[in-house]
């Protein structure tokens, strides 16, 4: 409802406030709020309360993406191991040529190289290919998405 969607409005900009001033910026009762919170969490919408990390911050200052394609049968090997890494930060299973689309940070050119020399030690790997990412362009975001689908059920209610 828009109470959800003015809750999770207020959380993409950043999720470190009370919920006092959640309530506060959603125009919400401290209970409201809280109940749709809860709610969020219980339904999945809300997947996490953790800080955003800048991981160039941290010294980590090149990011790649890389895909895999994978010998049949093996993903499973192939995505335990990608745990294993701690620079593998995501790999997602995609439609195509390839297998696998994984996000992967480095300290530096060489050390990416190192990193990318770790992936290929398990057993399964046909071929990997990466690039490089020069800049950000657009940052992860979700609040466009959320003003989008919130106006979209506005529009939607009062059409209906």
């Amino acid at each position: 409802d828009s109470v959800d969607w003015r809750v999770l409005r207020v959380l993409s900009e950043g999720s470190r406030i009370g919920m006092l001033e959640l309530s506060r910026r959603a125009e919400v009762a401290r209970g409201t709020a809280q109940a749709h919170v809860d709610r969020l969490v219980s339904n999945g919408v809300i997947t996490s309360f953790a800080p955003h990390l800048d991981v160039r911050a941290m010294g980590y200052g090149v990011l790649a993406f890389t895909t895999i394609d994978i010998a049949q049968g093996r993903l499973g090997d192939v995505v335990a191991h990608l745990r294993e890494i701690p620079e593998v930060l995501e790999a997602h299973a995609t439609t195509g040529a390839d297998d696998l689309l994984c996000r992967v940070v480095a300290r530096s050119n060489d050390h990416l190289q190192e990193v990318l020399n770790r992936i290929l030690e398990v057993q399964g790997i046909n071929r990997t290919q990466t690039v490089i990412a020069l800049s950000e362009q657009i940052p992860y975001r979700v609040t466009p998405l959320v003003d989008a689908a919130g106006g979209e059920r506005k529009l939607r209610r009062v059409k209906g």
